[in-house]
């Protein structure tokens, strides 16, 4: 049976989940902070993983927003293939949701339209899309708010085929000592290996959208042990020091080249926000 989904419908679904996703802290990524905090060492760490939950409280209370830098906005589409999209098109539907969101949720506009003329759109668009084709008749909705300094501290690289895991994880636990510090710990690191160029970073951003803590069904061990290796390096709560340097590590695998080994990482902030709806 097919769907019929109004534009208008979905002008409103973006707009609401993008002022939500900006206000309110993933249960998920709360419930890891306060048992990251029960195990954090220094005492510095409490008390910042204390700060970082309590303004968490007071975005929510309030709502208002959790971070100054709302971020770019990512939006990741699953459409069935028996939903048509009435009364426009669906790109014009979801730019209109976030510029409506960012307008009457008093979220920052961090968007410029050029990117060496600097000039800000005004409204926080364009937004990213992505679509997937998906059996069914719903349209499924993930808004993915995307801060400057976590994005800053991403990294791809292509590796020799035969690398293997001992390359990989080398590369990630490099990323993250170079660049962790500055993209506001405790962190979530997605990781990308495989696909190709253009398309390992997407992995990793896909990673972020995972639950804090869930195991990969093949990587799962890695994710473990480059977690651990993580909460080893010492960078802490906001990079201040401390033993909860990351709250999760997500890995998600594609196939590739027989030549090519492409890794990509994207880390997520402790402000992990992200929120879906389905139509």
């Amino acid at each position: 049976m097919r769907n019929n989904v109004p534009k208008s419908r979905i002008t409103a679904v973006v707009a609401r989940l993008c002022r939500q996703v900006n206000y309110f802290l993933p249960g998920d990524v709360w419930q890891a902070l306060e048992k990251g905090g029960k195990r954090e060492v220094s005492e510095t760490g409490r008390g910042v993983l204390n700060e970082i939950l309590e303004n968490a409280r007071i975005a929510g209370q309030k709502e208002i927003a959790l971070c100054q830098d709302t971020g770019l906005v990512e939006i990741f589409l699953k459409i069935g293939q028996d939903v048509h999209i009435t009364g426009g098109n669906l790109n014009e539907a979801i730019q209109a949701g976030v510029a409506a969101g960012y307008r009457d949720g008093y979220l920052r506009k961090s968007i410029v339209a050029d990117p060496l003329e600097r000039k800000n759109t005004g409204d926080n668009t364009p937004a990213l899309i992505y679509t997937e084709i998906v059996d069914g008749d719903r349209l499924e909705i993930t808004v993915l708010p995307k801060g400057g300094g976590s994005e800053n501290a991403s990294a791809l690289v292509m590796l020799a085929p035969g690398a293997g895991w001992p390359a990989v994880k080398e590369f990630v636990l490099r990323t993250v000592k170079e660049k962790g510090i500055n993209a506001c710990p405790p962190l979530i690191v997605g990781i990308g290996i495989g696909g190709s160029f253009s398309s390992v970073p997407l992995l990793a951003k896909k990673a972020l959208l995972r639950e804090v803590g869930s195991a990969h069904p093949i990587y799962g061990q890695k994710e473990k042990e480059l977690l651990a290796d993580i909460n080893s390096t010492g960078i802490g709560p906001m990079g201040l020091g401390g033993t909860l340097s990351a709250l999760g590590v997500h890995i998600e695998p594609a196939p590739c080249h027989i030549a090519s080994l492409p890794v990509a990482v994207s880390m997520q902030c402790h402000s992990c926000r992200r929120l879906s709806e389905v139509l």
